[in-house]
């Protein structure tokens, strides 16, 4: 794909919803972090039903370490993976207290060092809480940018450098947002929605559906 193609995927992106978000509930980057870290293989309506009673009882560093462990698996018991992610949990509100003074990091050094924060993560709160550019490649983006050839790569990281080198500095902000909505509601593993897509035209899938 050259970069005309790739410039006019995200002005129809961008037409189509001007200002994307994530769909996982947050009102802090605190409740982000703590969002990000329970999404991992668990769907954001999962997440999003745990965070709403969770965040009511605790939405800092300070609250949730009060909760221990054992109290925060009560909240979070119905996420894949729950008793790994509430260890890090309280172990990163323990960080985010003692060397933070109870803020969230902006930058990738400080937030990879948190337990449960990978690269990823890390992405996702620079790119929606701190307004980074950065790109978070998750399955639905690395699987959009290869099929679509927007930006193709054999791993995560490779993606992820070519998003950030190919697209236009205008998108970069929201070209996150738009590509995992795109994969996770139309550009599906499956069975993608061809006929439903805003890019079709412009996408070099080969095997695109009827």
């Amino acid at each position: 794909m050259n970069s005309s193609g790739r410039r006019k995927i995200f002005e129809r992106l961008r037409e189509a919803d001007p200002h994307p978000t994530t769909e996982l509930h947050y009102n802090s980057p605190f409740e982000l972090l703590i969002a990000v870290i329970l999404s991992a293989q668990s769907t954001d309506k999962g997440v999003n039903k745990a965070t709403d009673k969770l965040f009511r009882v605790a939405n800092t560093p300070a609250a949730m370490g009060k909760l221990g462990e054992n109290g925060l698996r009560g909240y979070i018991k119905t996420i894949g993976l729950y008793n790994t992610k509430a260890g890090n949990i309280i172990k990163t509100c323990a960080i985010l207290e003692q060397k933070y003074g109870g803020e969230v990091p902006d930058d990738r050094k400080s937030l990879e060092s948190l337990p449960g924060v990978g690269r990823k993560t890390a992405n996702v709160l620079l790119n929606t809480a701190f307004g980074h550019p950065v790109m978070a490649v998750d399955t639905h983006i690395f699987r959009v940018c290869n099929r679509t050839g927007i930006a193709p790569g054999k791993t995560v990281l490779e993606v992820e450098k070519k998003l950030e080198r190919m697209v236009p500095a205008e998108f970069k902000l929201n070209a996150h947002h738009w590509l995992i909505l795109l994969g996770r509601y139309t550009c599906l593993a499956r069975k993608p929605k061809c006929t439903e897509c805003l890019i079709a035209e412009l996408c070099d899938f080969s095997d695109k559906t009827a």
